[in-house]
């Protein structure tokens, strides 16, 4: 009777520790990126504008509530001498909320300035925080954007 009670304990104690464990599991959520980036153009002229589709993707089971997401130049990009460009904006305005599986797509350009200085590279990065299950959990990331070489007019 004594070997009973202890299978008894060990069966429940097993049961016990990998029903724990799936409750600490983080929700689910899809092996694709948050982030998908298209450009318009991998190369322009001084006086030319690229614009940046980007589309947020909601990879979690529950509704992203808040999306905060930020466009810089990389610091290279802001060491190259004559180099002259406009963001239309540093941050980025998505639709929230954001149901599993859906996504909000928006559009940023940037004009190179008609004097910039050609020959040389625009490399953008940005940073995209999102919090999800009713603000419980958060994700953030780093992520570099497609860049531009400015060409020089033959």
């Amino acid at each position: 009777m004594h070997t009973t009670h202890l299978k008894r304990f060990g069966l429940s104690a097993i049961l016990s520790l990998v029903l724990g464990l799936l409750l600490l599991a983080p929700p689910a959520h899809a092996d694709s990126p948050a982030l998908s980036v298209t450009a318009s153009a991998s190369s322009v002229l001084p006086g030319d504008s690229v614009s940046l589709t980007l589309t947020f993707t909601n990879v979690h089971d529950t509704p992203v509530q808040f999306i905060y997401q930020s466009v810089q130049p990389t610091w290279a990009t802001t060491q190259v001498p004559g180099l002259s460009f406009t963001l239309s904006s540093s941050t980025v305005g998505y639709t929230a909320p954001v149901a599993p599986g859906d996504s909000s797509t928006v559009t940023l350009s940037y004009q190179v300035a008609s004097d910039s200085a050609c020959g040389v590279r625009i490399d953008l990065y940005t940073y995209l925080y999102y919090e999800y299950a009713s603000g419980a959990l958060t994700d953030s990331a780093l992520q570099d954007l497609p860049g531009a070489n400015v060409l020089c007019a033959a």
